[in-house]
């Protein structure tokens, strides 16, 4: 959705409301999501019932649209309680808002029969060899984030016309395609981001499409909007948000209480280094949530075809990327505070921990790189490296 201004309607408010009442069932769940590597079904049917699978889903189909900021608000919330949960709800709607476009109106009647439909993808291009009335599907697409729990699955395809390989999309229905439980990760475990698996599946024409070609002839993945993909980054880091203030939460609850080891403190609260520590984690915390919807903001208000140079889409890129190291930081600094215990696998500080730093080193916010093609921007040493 394309705002002026950050949408403060009661639409919006109702909205990031419901995602705050559903974190204690996604919290109560959330050891059961990382267990079984999968969104419990309790998880799930909250979310569904609060319209948040409803993000991304066409208007007219009954989809919710919102603004960038509150769809940073509503996933900051709900990682909150946790991420795992919340990755799923900024994938699929990320997914469903970026590729739903590019289909007819017919195809999609028949995929969004109610506007809760889940979409998975895959970005390694498969194998799409024509057939009568379509093509003919194979290959294997990693990382599909909630593929067990998805509806559909958008998977990048290449197919070969008079001697010209073209990099298009095959919209697929999860019941045609096998999973390959691949997923083995040290955090966000519950995203079940397994592989699917095509073998010579038919999909028919019109659930086809190619992507358009860029300025340097290239496939261009952002479809025409220069900040597509910038948005998107944003939102899977206000998934990390969420996850930061979840861990600031744990602490918070124990500040009072907890006993420092090896100290005559009674508590944590009573030590002048320990309140340092937990005021500079609470206000790293606490910023960078105010800077990400700053940032959010600014995308928001980018007016419809206004030109984005590269240099601008690799500023908002940095900032990002910044941000992200400042939540990473603050949680380093409230497993210092609680201490050891707090990898207990009972204690849930030890699976934010793990869940923003798995999600940091996402390919759309990797810092090197990000770091590497601002400098050859502001340099004038060379082009982008980065698509989007």
């Amino acid at each position: 959705m394309t705002k002026t201004a950050r949408d403060t309607s009661e639409a919006a408010e109702a909205l990031v409301a419901r995602a705050r009442a559903a974190v204690p069932v996604l919290a109560a769940h959330a050891g059961a999501t990382d267990q079984q590597g999968r969104v419990a079904p309790e998880s799930l049917e909250v979310l569904r019932a609060a319209g948040l699978f409803a993000l991304g889903t066409p208007v007219e189909f009954g989809g919710t649209d919102v603004d960038l900021p509150t769809q940073v608000r509503v996933l900051s919330e709900l990682a909150r309680g946790c991420p795992s949960s919340a990755w799923l709800v900024t994938i699929s709607a990320g997914t469903k808002e970026h590729f739903s476009k590019l289909f007819p109106k017919e195809v999609l009647a028949d995929v969004y029969p109610q506007p809760d439909v889940r979409w998975c993808g895959g970005a390694t291009p498969g194998e799409a060899v024509a057939a009568p009335g379509g093509v003919r599907v194979s290959g294997r697409w990693a990382y599909a984030s909630g593929a067990e729990d998805a509806h559909w699955a958008l998977l990048s395809v290449v197919s070969v016309a008079d001697g010209v390989p073209q990099v298009g999309g095959a919209l697929v229905p999860m019941s045609e395609l096998a999973i390959d439980r691949t997923w083995r990760v040290a955090g966000l475990q519950g995203t079940g981001s397994h592989t699917v698996v095509a073998d010579d599946v038919f999909v028919p024409a019109e659930r086809t499409v190619q992507f358009p070609l860029g300025p340097g002839g290239a496939p261009d993945v952002t479809l025409g909007e220069p900040l597509s993909i910038v948005s998107q980054s944003v939102a899977v880091v206000g998934v990390l948000a969420g996850a930061a203030r979840g861990a600031l939460d744990v602490v918070e609850a124990v500040v009072g209480t907890r006993k420092p080891p090896m100290s005559p403190y009674d508590s944590l609260a009573e030590s002048a280094s320990a309140r340092h520590v937990f005021a500079t984690a609470k206000h790293m915390v606490t910023s960078g949530c105010d800077r990400l919807l700053s940032l959010a903001d600014r995308i928001a208000d980018q007016a419809p075809g206004e030109e984005v140079t590269d240099v601008q889409r690799s500023a908002l890129r940095m900032e990002l990327v910044s941000v992200l190291q400042q939540f990473l930081r603050a949680v380093d600094l409230l497993l210092d505070l609680h201490g050891s215990s707090a990898f207990a696998l009972g204690n849930p500080l030890q699976r934010f921990w793990r869940d923003i730093n798995v999600g940091a080193r996402h390919a759309q916010v990797t810092s090197y790189l990000t770091i590497e093609n601002h400098g050859l921007l502001v340099t004038g040493a060379g082009g982008p490296l980065l698509m989007g």
